[in-house]
């Protein structure tokens, strides 16, 4: 086995991705402890950074802009001046092989998706999509790594769980919705929800990023007027995930749609009662009867990224028995 000293690694996409992409720098860390982990991202998720002490550093480029080709020269020049000699990469497009083949880095890894990445990659892996997604990212590091798969890991100190605590984070992606996809309920169902678990004597906390403030402000709306002595907004009081994290950890439970937050609760082992529509389950949540799916009977579902690009107008998938989440609580 080589001894990596600079590796370069690739994941393009939302602070999810990057979070299902953690068991590769994990991994990574244990069997190349000496070596310099540099991650190449997109800006919009550049927060993830604060999640990890992994990376040793890290740089932008925004594929899915106007100027595209432009970023793409600057992948090449940063990879092809960085002095790495182990590069791996998630992306599936041929152009990225194409790329790193004439960076001149010595051992390169990605997915098998073409002819040309087969022949231009010193390890092209078999893309196996149907399986939990950060499976699907560790198969990238079987070639050079002995070890075995662990999930996601945020290391926070060890706090004592208050497991009467839910937290609430609607987890609402402004650039999904422009895109035409919801995968989640409205304010008026998250509010049903909260005044549910305050009846059974939960000690609610309500997150939110800055996506959420729209669906944040309309579900204290629909609180106005009822007793709410076991509520804690902290929306706008975390800095960022970290603080999130850090309120995850304390807490017993976490409900949230198919979003980031999602991962996080995964990351740092607490409980995770996700709601799911649109979307697979089986790809974006380990199998654990610590993390749940709640889904309802649509005989359409899941139907995005697989059947369609947006989601359909009738959101069938999105109606749920609110009884059915309080007790997996």
């Amino acid at each position: 086995m080589n001894n990596y000293k600079n590796i370069l690694l690739i994941n393009f996409g939302g602070i999810g991705d990057e979070i299902l992409f953690m068991p590769v720098l994990q991994i990574l860390k244990k069997t190349y402890p000496q070596a310099k982990i540099t991650l190449c991202l997109e800006g919009r998720s550049k927060s993830f950074i604060s999640l990890t002490n992994l990376i040793d550093n890290f740089f932008c480029v925004d594929i899915k802009t106007k100027n595209k080709y432009i970023e793409m020269l600057k992948l090449y020049f940063k990879a092809l001046f960085g002095h790495y000699d182990l590069v791996i990469s998630s992306g599936a497009s041929p152009l990225i092989s194409l790329l790193l083949f004439f960076t001149g880095i010595k051992t390169r890894v990605g997915y098998k998706t073409s002819n040309i990445s087969k022949k231009l990659l010193t390890h092209a892996v078999k893309l196996n999509k149907n399986q939990y997604a950060s499976k699907m990212y560790f198969d990238l590091v079987k070639p050079i790594t002995n070890g075995e798969f662990e999930l996601p890991q945020i290391n926070l100190d060890n706090v004592e769980r208050n497991t009467n605590v839910v937290v609430i984070h609607p987890g609402v992606s402004k650039i999904s919705v422009s895109k035409d996809i919801i995968k989640i309920f409205g304010a008026q169902v998250w509010a049903e929800l909260i005044k549910k678990l305050v009846l059974k004597n939960k000690s609610v906390i309500l997150c939110g990023g800055p996506d959420d403030e729209e669906v944040i402000t309309q579900i204290k709306t629909e609180l106005n007027g009822i007793d709410l002595s076991n509520f804690t907004d902290m929306y706008g009081k975390t800095k960022n995930m970290l603080d999130f994290a850090k309120i995850l950890k304390k807490a017993g439970v976490l409900i949230c749609s198919d979003s980031a937050p999602m991962h996080i609760g995964v990351a740092t082992d607490t409980k995770t009662i996700a709601i799911f529509g649109p979307t697979d389950e089986k790809k974006l949540l380990p199998e654990s009867e610590k993390f749940i799916s709640i889904t309802n009977n649509s005989d359409c579902r899941p139907c995005l990224w697989e059947k369609r690009q947006t989601t359909c107008e009738e959101l069938k998938c999105l109606n749920f028995n609110l009884d059915k989440i309080i007790e997996r609580v």
